[in-house]
């Protein structure tokens, strides 16, 4: 029986001698949206300027007009694939699968082929005097005409090819010095030992620097290639 009109605000609900009326004031914490508790850390603040400093790179690139909606994070995620894959090459015992001509062959020639081709096929169909102003070089003479012709039709057909050698062929090249000097190290005197530790420290920096550039250099390519035909 109620004493008193203010009895009602009695904590009075419990559950095994626990009283449960205090579990009202967390309750509102639940219709808060998550995104409230999301603290950005400071790496992700990073990898989101990255992101979108690329993304209005690529945009440009590919070109403001006529461009599929989403296309330019294609190459984002593209660049990001190869620029991890490159550095975890680098920590000991770990493989390099972008070292190799299966797994850069498996990036360019699918994205040559679905993407590039596309947009060339479309090109030919729509833009035909455009796509053949782009077989023949402005101020070339009429006599190499036919020649230049046949040059930029194999450039054209060889791209998934040289993608793929570059970013192998830069990816061994540097794990293979890196080898080479590391292997000489039981040899020397610790004089000289000292000085290959130091040419080993800026030989890995370099190759972080690779790293980063070639997935870049790759990414990018790629979308001048796409943009071509726009």
């Amino acid at each position: 029986m109620m004493t008193n009109l203010f009895s009602v605000f009695d904590p009075s609900t419990s559950i095994y001698n626990f009283s449960m009326n205090w579990v009202s004031t967390m309750l509102g914490l639940l219709l808060i949206p998550m995104s409230f508790w999301l603290i950005p850390t400071r790496y992700f603040m990073m990898w989101n300027i990255i992101l979108l400093s690329l993304h209005k790179e690529f945009k440009m690139l590919i070109g403001y007009k006529n461009v599929l909606k989403g296309s330019s994070f294609i190459f984002i995620s593209l660049f990001s694939m190869i620029m991890f894959n490159n550095f975890l090459g680098l920590f000991p015992y770990v493989f390099t699968s972008t070292s190799h001509l299966s797994m850069t062959l498996s990036l360019a020639l699918p994205l040559w082929m679905s993407f590039m081709m596309s947009f060339m096929i479309y090109g030919w169909i729509n833009n035909s005097n455009h796509m053949f102003a782009h077989l023949v070089p402005q101020g070339t003479p009429p006599l190499l005409m036919p020649f230049m012709v046949c040059i930029e039709t194999i450039s054209n057909l060889i791209r998934p090819g040289t993608l793929a050698i570059r970013l192998a062929a830069n990816m061994i090249a540097g794990h293979l010095l890196l080898t080479l000097l590391g292997g000489t190290g039981p040899f020397l005197t610790f004089s000289l030992l000292n000085l290959l530790i130091i040419t080993q420290i800026a030989l890995l920096i370099l190759e972080s620097a690779v790293a980063i550039i070639q997935s870049y250099v790759f990414a990018v390519l790629s979308s001048l290639y796409s943009s071509e035909v726009n």
